[in-house]
């Protein structure tokens, strides 16, 4: 069970969260929507212990998770995985050590200084792109990926760090509609397969709907609407979102990630991997 109780956190005067609380079930896959500002970062930052809160407990089972200090933060910080929107990967070094940095926190200092990883993180690693379908690119920088493909290895590096619990901070939010779906389909797959609790804010409501069995609605910093996602109704969306400047109700429309023709042919080409790729056990060194 994962928990916050009356969690605020202050910016100067302004208040960015604010007072809120709720509980997630292991293995829950959970949405949370808002507005712009509306306080879905800062609230995942506080969870991952990137910001710390100014009022309020933070607790993961019999964990307390917002007085952790030193090692024992490192620690959280392994178990609770952070995927961001930006990806956050080292564009010049190549895919297959970019993954392997989720390891840092299961290993020496020196040995991560070093760069000495072991034959069985390195295949570790290479099942990761497998799984997340870009094992083609483990040795090319980074930096040369498309946007889709830069968000898969960043969870596939998340996947590294074997995290009980894994944060998305608007990971579809830079992604066309195709890449939207591979991304969320990735994230449902990991938790539904290893019953990994997964936290998303998101600002597209049918992405919401469609991969989350529950949401979350903050608006001003305060939780609004917490209820599974067949309740997210036009009064729910009106409660999270207010209406537009001239009064008229929010149109859904606007935050679609609907892909006209989603269906594929199994022998259609896939425009989003290279076409010269070594084998993955080769990687490996195998």
């Amino acid at each position: 069970m994962f928990r916050l109780k009356n969690v605020t956190r202050r910016f100067g005067e302004r208040v960015a969260v604010d007072n809120v609380t709720f509980d997630i079930p292991q293995g829950q896959m959970v949405g949370v929507i808002g507005r712009s500002g509306a306080g879905k970062s800062t609230m995942l930052r506080m969870i991952n212990r990137l910001a710390d809160p100014s009022e309020g407990t933070i607790h993961f089972n019999d964990i307390e998770v917002s007085s952790l200090r030193g090692s024992a933060l490192r620690n959280w910080q392994r178990d609770c995985a952070m995927i961001f929107q930006q990806f956050n990967l080292v564009p010049r070094l190549d895919v297959l050590t970019n993954v392997m940095l989720g390891r840092l926190n299961h290993r020496s200092t020196i040995l991560s200084l070093l760069s000495i990883f072991s034959n069985d993180e390195r295949i570790m690693a290479i099942a990761a792109l497998e799984r997340l379908g870009i094992e083609q690119t483990a040795l090319q920088p980074a930096g040369t990926l498309s946007g889709g493909q830069q968000q898969r290895v960043a969870i596939a590096r998340a996947l590294m760090q074997n995290p009980k619990m894994l944060l998305a901070d608007e990971p579809i939010a830079s992604l066309d509609p195709l890449n939207a779906k591979i991304v969320m389909d990735a994230l449902r797959d990991i938790n539904e397969r290893e019953g990994i609790t997964v936290v998303t804010n998101l600002h597209t409501l049918d992405t919401a709907r469609a991969y989350c069995e529950r949401i979350i609605g903050m608006s001003g910093g305060r939780v609004v609407f917490d209820g599974p996602s067949r309740e997210l109704d036009a009064e729910a969306v009106r409660t999270i979102y207010g209406t537009g400047s001239d009064g008229a109700e929010i149109d859904e429309r606007v935050t679609s990630t609907a892909i006209r023709n989603p269906a594929r042919q199994d022998n259609e080409p896939d425009n989003d991997k290279e076409s010269a790729s070594p084998t993955p056990l080769a990687l490996a060194g195998l």
